[in-house]
C-alpha cells in the first residue's frame, strides 16, 4: 500500500535522512529529558519516560512534519509551582486533564486563536520564564547545600545567598568545564551536540578527579531504572479534577502557545504548511498518554525541531526514531547516566535559558517605547515575581485595553463625507442647490469600527453636535468595516433620540457585515428598509423629493 498523507512519496533516501536527523535529536533530547524533569522537582527518569512516549506520539500524531515534542524549558516554572503545592502523583492528574483541554481545543479548532496572543506577552512571560530557570541552577552551579525549593523568586533568591557559603569548588570546576565545552561547540562546532559533549567530558573528569565530592543523580535522587516505565491509571477523583483544574488550564495553553510556535519556525525553515488544530489534538493525546507512563507534561521543542530540521528530516519519521533512540540509552546505558553530577547539567540549562530568552526582540520592543513595552514589561516582571497564570493575565487584559483605546481613537465622525470623489461632488451640489430645503438635515460621516470600545463616544460625539432644530439625521456609515451588538444598541439609542424629537433618521453606503447586525438586531426593521441607501446622494435625493412624507418606520415601537 502506498504511504499517504505526510508519508506520501516516502523512500528509502528520505528514512536514511530521517534515521540520521532522529539518532542526533535523540542524543541531544537524552541530557536535555532529565535536566528539565530535575528542575520541575521531580526525578530525572521521568523526563526520560516524557522524551520517549510524548517524542513518539506527537510525531506520529501532530500537524507538524518537522516537530520534535518532548520536556521543555518553558514549563519549569509552572511545574515546579505544581509539584511544590500538590505533589508528584496529581502532576500528573493536570497533565493529562490538559491533554483532554488540548484535544478539545483541537477538535473545535482554535488552534488559529492561540496565534493572536500578542507578540509583547509572549515575549514577557518567555523572558521571565529564562531569568526563573537560569536562577533556579545557581545552587547546582555553586554545589549548594541542604537548598530548599520554593514557589516564588525572592525566596529562592534569598535560600541561595543564605547558602552561599556552602559553595563546592569542585561543583563550580565541573560546572565550568561543561560550561566551556557549550560555548566552543556552539561557536565553531554547531553541529556537533555540545550538550552531550560538555556533559560526558564533565561527568568524566568529576567522577576520576573528584569521586563522592560532587553531588550526582544517583546521590541525589536515586540510581535511574533501565526498563520500560510502567503503564499506571491515575487515581481520578472529582475532588482532584477540580482542584487541578486551573493547573490543568494553565499548562494546556502554555503547551498549545509553545507547540504552535515551534510548529512555526518549523514552516518558516522548510516552506512548509503546519495544521495547527491536528497539532493541538496531537499534542493533547501525547499529553493524555504521557501521565499513564509516569511522564510530565510535554510540548514542541523549539530548538530540538530546528535541529531536527538542520540535520535533513523530511518526516515525522525523525521524531518518532528520536523517541525510540531515547529508550534504546534508557534500556542500554542507565547505571552510566546516574552519574551524571547536577554541576553538569546547570550550565546545560542556563544555556537553554539564555537562548529561549528572546533578549534581542525583548530589546527591540522596548526601544519602541509604546504601549507594547509597557505590556513587555509588565508581563516579564509578574512572570518572574508572580505566577505564570498572572502575567499573561493582565498582559492580554492590557493589551486588550489598550486595542480599544486605539481603536476607539482610530474611530472619527464629522459632518459631510471627507473626500471628493465624483459621486460625493454631486452630494455637496444638491446640498448647495437644495439648501433650503436641507437646512434641517445633519450628515455625519462615521469612521472606524463600531463596537463597544467606540460606540458610546461616537454616540455622544453625534448627540453633542446635533441641531436641535434638525429633522432629518444622514448617518454615511461606507467606512465602518465592523459593528458589534454593542454598536448596534448605542446606533438605536441615537436613532431613538432623534425620532422622539420628531426626526427622521437615514442610513447610506453602510457596508455587509453591519448591515447583517442591524438585520439580526431588529434594528434595520425599525429604522426601515426604504430609508437605507446605496449612495448618501440618494438619500438626500430622496430628503429633497419627499419631506412631508419622511416617517421612522415602526416609530411608535421606539416610543
Amino acid at each position: 500500500m502506498k504511504p499517504t498523507g505526510r508519508f506520501k512519496g516516502y523512500t528509502m533516501i528520505a528514512f536514511r535522512k530521517d534515521l540520521v536527523s532522529g539518532l542526533i535529536v535523540g542524543v541531544i533530547a537524552i541530557p536535555l529529558g532529565m535536566a528539565f524533569a530535575i528542575a520541575s522537582g521531580v526525578k530525572p527518569e521521568y523526563g526520560i519516560y516524557t522524551t520517549i512516549v510524548a517524542g513518539i506520539l506527537i510525531s506520529l500524531l501532530g500537524g507538524s512534519k518537522f516537530q520534535i515534542g518532548g520536556p521543555t524549558g518553558a514549563f519549569i516554572p509552572v511545574l515546579l509551582a505544581i509539584v511544590l503545592q500538590y505533589g508528584y502523583e496529581n502532576l500528573l492528574i493536570a497533565g493529562f486533564l490538559a491533554g483532554i483541554l488540548l484535544v478539545l481545543m483541537g477538535i473545535f479548532r482554535l488552534g488559529t486563536l492561540i496565534r493572536f496572543i500578542p507578540k509583547p506577552v509572549t515575549i514577557g512571560f518567555t523572558a521571565g520564564i529564562a531569568i526563573i530557570i537560569f536562577s533556579g541552577q545557581i545552587a547546582n552551579f555553586l554545589g549548594l547545600r541542604d537548598i530548599a525549593k520554593h514557589e516564588d523568586f525572592f525566596s529562592n533568591m534569598k535560600e541561595i545567598a543564605i547558602h552561599l557559603p556552602t559553595f563546592n569548588g569542585y561543583s563550580i570546576l565541573t560546572a565550568c568545564i561543561c560550561l566551556v565545552i557549550l560555548l566552543l561547540c556552539s561557536r565553531f562546532t554547531p553541529k556537533i551536540p555540545g550538550a552531550l559533549i560538555g556533559l560526558i567530558v564533565s561527568s568524566v573528569v568529576a567522577t576520576l578527579l573528584f569521586n563522592g565530592e560532587v553531588a550526582t543523580i544517583a546521590s541525589t535522587f536515586g540510581p535511574i531504572p533501565n526498563t520500560l516505565p510502567h503503564f499506571q491509571w491515575p487515581s481520578l477523583t472529582w475532588e482532584k479534577i477540580e482542584m487541578m483544574l486551573i493547573p490543568a488550564c494553565i499548562i494546556a495553553m502554555l503547551g498549545g502557545v509553545e507547540s504552535l510556535l515551534s510548529a512555526l519556525v518549523a514552516d518558516e525553515m522548510t516552506g512548509t504548511r503546519h495544521n495547527s488544530n491536528r497539532e493541538l489534538i496531537g499534542q493533547g493525546i501525547a499529553n493524555m498518554v504521557t501521565p499513564l507512563f509516569g511522564g510530565i507534561p510535554a510540548t514542541g521543542a523549539i530548538a530540538r525541531t530546528a535541529t531536527n530540521i538542520k540535520n535533513g528530516a523530511v518526516s515525522p519519521m525523525s521524531g518518532i526514531i528520536h523517541g525510540f533512540i531515547v529508550l534504546l540509552v534508557l534500556l542500554l546505558l542507565a547505571p552510566y547516566a546516574s552519574l551524571i553530577p547536577l554541576a553538569s547539567m546547570a550550565p546545560i540549562l542556563m544555556m537553554v535559558a539564555w537562548n529561549m530568552s528572546e533578549r534581542k526582540e525583548f530589546v527591540r520592543i522596548l526601544k519602541t517605547k509604546t504601549n507594547d513595552s509597557i505590556i513587555l514589561l509588565v508581563t516579564f516582571l509578574l512572570t518572574v515575581f508572580t505566577t505564570l497564570t498572572i502575567a499573561v493575565g493582565i498582559g492580554l487584559i492590557l493589551s486588550v485595553l489598550w486595542f480599544v483605546k486605539r481603536m476607539s481613537d482610530l474611530n472619527t465622525v464629522y459632518e459631510m463625507p471627507s473626500n471628493h470623489s465624483a459621486k460625493q461632488v454631486k452630494v455637496k451640489a444638491l446640498m448647495d442647490a437644495d439648501s433650503r430645503e436641507l437646512h434641517h438635515m445633519n450628515i455625519y460621516t462615521i469612521e472606524g469600527p463600531l463596537f463597544f470600545g467606540t460606540a458610546l463616544p461616537l454616540e455622544e460625539s453625534i448627540l453633542g453636535n446635533l441641531h436641535h432644530k434638525s429633522k432629518i439625521l444622514l448617518l454615511h456609515m461606507g467606512k465602518v468595516p465592523y459593528i458589534d451588538t454593542t454598536g448596534a444598541a448605542h446606533l438605536d439609542r441615537l436613532i431613538g433620540h432623534v425620532v422622539k424629537s420628531g426626526g427622521v433618521v437615514l442610513l447610506s453606503e453602510i457596508g455587509q457585515q453591519p448591515l447583517s447586525i442591524l438585520e439580526r438586531t431588529g434594528l434595520l426593521q425599525r429604522v426601515g428598509r426604504d430609508h437605507v441607501f446605496g449612495h448618501t446622494s440618494e438619500a438626500i435625493e430622496f430628503a429633497i423629493k419627499r419631506p412631508a412624507r419622511i416617517r421612522y418606520a415602526e416609530s411608535t415601537a421606539m416610543k
